[in-house]
């Protein structure tokens, strides 16, 4: 007679030891991202005015409204402005400081250091400083008052609010793309650079041939995190424009703010949330996809 096979058999034990493992992650998943993002879309669902203590089923209405709302046109034209300025500008900074910080000069950790510090700093301070120093009588006006240039009320016109919080943005989080950066620069083979200078490759073909192909996958990942942050931007617009002048600079992210908490408008912010959701969601998949071309481990 054949005897019975033990329950606990090595590829069972080591199935519960896998399950345990992940366990925790898929529990903070569930509990802090699927569960929110379904209680989200039930909330947008219905009206939920707080003030009045009622919660009544709408179906389809806020996403009626939705299509009917005249304000949000400028609001996603400016959502996108930002994100496209924010992108550019801070990838193109970053890539060139990684560069220039890849040398090995006397002193280079010290403007390491200088570069990435204002990561650290608190982002409520970092703006504040940057509202005194934006205002028509603030630091940036005066330093241009003394080369006889008249400066902008910079947060307050519509042509230089924008620009102005893109570049307070820029500042602030650069230094972590950089470092992601010098890091992938640092992991390209020195040989590569020998064979190519040997061959006479200029300095310039080296970068294009060489260099962007091999820290590809880095400037994915750091386009997508700064995409995914250039969509979910609120604190400098709140301390710095509060969405002006009109709509300038009313981002999505604000947008759902004033009319969730100060329009009282529970469903229908939460139907915005959707919106925001579903717009990450597709760049970041369309990120994704075009790795396929664009990232140099991936293509076939």
């Amino acid at each position: 007679m054949q005897e019975a096979r033990p329950f606990w058999t090595l590829a069972r034990r080591e199935a519960l030891a896998g399950g345990l493992f992940v366990a925790p992650q898929l529990a903070g998943v569930l509990v802090f991202v699927l569960a929110p993002l379904a209680l989200v879309f039930w909330y947008s669902l219905h009206e939920w005015n707080v003030l009045a203590n009622t919660f009544e089923f709408t179906g389809a209405q806020n996403y009626q409204d939705l299509l009917q709302d005249a304000t949000l046109p400028p609001v996603l034209a400016a959502s996108a402005v930002f994100a496209a300025g924010l992108v550019v500008f801070n990838l193109s900074l970053a890539l060139l400081l990684a560069v220039l910080l890849n040398q090995k000069l006397v002193g280079i950790t010290a403007f390491r250091t200088l570069f990435f510090s204002p990561v650290v700093v608190s982002l409520v301070a970092w703006t504040i400083v940057w509202g005194f120093l934006l205002q028509a009588n603030g630091g940036i006006n005066g330093v241009l008052k003394l080369a006889g240039i008249e400066g902008p009320n910079w947060l307050r016109m519509p042509a230089t609010a924008m620009a102005s919080v893109i570049v307070v943005q820029v500042f602030k989080n650069v230094g972590l793309n950089m470092i992601l950066l010098l890091a992938a620069l640092q992991g390209v083979p020195r040989e590569l650079y020998e064979a190519a200078r040997i061959d006479g490759a200029s300095a310039w073909r080296q970068f294009r041939r060489i260099t962007l192909p091999m820290i590809s996958p880095t400037i994915l990942l750091t386009s997508v995190i700064t995409v995914v942050g250039a969509l979910q931007v609120f604190a400098q617009i709140a301390v710095l424009t509060q969405g002006g002048p009109g709509h300038s600079t009313t981002v999505l992210v604000y947008y759902l703010y004033q009319q969730t908490f100060q329009f009282h408008r529970f469903g229908y912010g939460s139907t915005l949330a959707i919106v925001l959701f579903a717009i990450v969601a597709l760049l970041t998949l369309a990120q994704w996809q075009l790795r396929k071309r664009f990232v140099f481990h991936e293509q076939s």
